[in-house]
């Protein structure tokens, strides 16, 4: 008994995602990568492993809670690893997998491009909603 082609082909079509199918669990994944905890996350264990604090302090107004659930959520799709040291108090160390890394690395693409460019938007902006006169 021989596959079809065109079954062939939805089928690995279904193993790649599709972002536009509403179900589709590549949008979950979407998430992850790019909330706004989770994609600074990921651009700063690119630079080197990170314990929770730092990257607390590093990621300016981001709460614990939403900190901590972020790095659930990305060692959860295997982006990150953590790693507890068995110290008093213990030692958590995140660091990025290489699946991690190569998902990271057109983020950080991207934010050097929103830092770049961050000036331009905000004249746009400006023009087309001006602050009103007080």
């Amino acid at each position: 008994m021989s596959t079809s082609p065109s079954r062939l082909l939805l089928a690995r079509k279904a193993r790649q995602g599709n972002l536009y199918v509403a179900n589709c669990p590549s949008r979950g994944v979407l998430d992850h990568l790019t909330s706004r905890w989770g994609s600074l996350i990921l651009i700063l264990l690119l630079e080197r492993t990170h314990r929770f604090s730092e990257l607390g302090r590093e990621i300016g107004g981001v709460s614990e809670k939403m900190l901590a659930q972020s790095l659930q959520q990305l060692e959860a799709d295997g982006f990150l690893t953590r790693t507890v040291y068995p110290t008093v108090p213990p030692k958590v160390e995140y660091s990025l997998t290489p699946l991690g890394s190569e998902a990271a690395t057109p983020i950080k693409t991207l934010t050097d491009w929103v830092e770049l460019n961050v000036s331009k938007v905000l004249k746009v902006r400006a023009k087309r909603h001006p602050a009103p006169l007080t």
